[in-house]
């Protein structure tokens, strides 16, 4: 008798994906519709591109037989969460590096906006203004990037012209190819010596509200704080009350709460630039996504480990 193929479910958005290894079932949903099959039987999912993880966890609870889980996402914080409700084992893996490039790309576009005081241009544009003013350069500033991975690492790459003294921090000492990684124990004395502090670290545990009210208080006046990471990495309330001082400045790709609603305090709070956790989305982005999703599904046909594989 011939086995049954194994139920893989991927995203609807990737219309173009294609060469998918044979030996496997396809279905495809957009996390709105009906489920396009039993998910009982789905063994592989990758769940739909959307940030609401109620979207994405919906049939979960029905996935009896599942298996593994691509995000498609670097974050997987959400999503961590409810796999670890479910009686089985599950791998999960995230798209570590597919959004490397773009979401760097984003962190110096904020940098150099913020310093710049494009913010403040585009104002006086908007009033038909012409206000010349000053205002400070990148180059030779010194730089923390908090969470030094893909995306730190592509960052510094994009900081190299501009001569800048980069200081990079994880979760532990190590080496990297351009120079040691220090521990995220050392943060409260780097911060106080920064010009400019990336935040590009997994939201975790140990994480949320990492830059709080004692470590944003440490940085040093004038400084400059961007977040491409997840936004409860900083507690908002008091990047708030030292926003509103005028002693810090803030870019924000991500914010918490997210979406940040209409009417909140951060909209309207002088020297901060918001963009709406866009980081990763460029055209491009697609195809390594499909890239991505084709070779874990290759090794997923063929039995052999999984790539990106996220600890429980």
């Amino acid at each position: 008798m011939t086995a049954k193929p194994r139920q893989v479910w991927l995203p609807t958005q990737f219309t173009s994906l294609a060469d998918l290894p044979a030996g496997l079932r396809y279905a495809r949903w957009d996390g709105l519709s009906a489920f396009p099959s039993d998910p009982a039987e789905v063994e592989f999912y990758v769940p739909p591109l959307v940030q609401d993880i109620g979207t994405i966890s919906r049939p979960l609870p029905r996935m009896t037989r599942l298996k593994a889980v691509q995000a498609l996402s670097s974050g997987t914080d959400e999503l961590r969460a409810e796999l670890r409700r479910l009686p089985g084992h599950v791998t999960l893996c995230n798209a570590q590096g597919v959004h490397a490039r773009s979401t760097a790309e984003l962190a110096l576009t904020l940098i150099l906006a913020s310093l710049r005081g494009l913010p403040e241009f585009i104002h006086a544009q908007d009033l038909g203004v012409w206000k010349p003013n000053v205002f400070p350069s990148l180059y030779e500033r010194s730089v923390l990037v908090v969470g030094y991975g893909a995306i730190g690492s592509a960052l510094e790459d994009l900081l190299v012209p501009f001569g800048c003294a980069v200081t990079r921090v994880a979760r532990d000492d190590r080496d990297s190819p351009r120079g040691p990684v220090h521990s995220v124990s050392r943060l409260p004395r780097l911060v106080a010596e920064a010009d400019v502090v990336v935040l590009a670290t997994p939201l975790t545990p140990a994480t949320r509200h990492l830059f709080d009210a004692d470590l944003l208080a440490r940085m040093k006046d004038g400084a400059l704080l961007i977040n491409v990471s997840r936004g409860a990495v900083v507690d908002t309330t008091a990047l708030l009350e030292e926003a509103h001082s005028g002693r810090l400045l803030a870019a924000l790709d991500v914010t918490d709460p997210a979406p940040l609603p209409a009417g909140h305090p951060l909209w309207a709070t002088p020297g901060v630039l918001i963009t709406p956790h866009v980081g990763a989305f460029t055209p491009s982005l697609w195809r390594r996504l499909e890239e991505l999703i084709r070779r874990q599904l290759k090794r997923f046909a063929a039995g052999e480990e999984l790539d990106n594989i996220v600890s429980p």
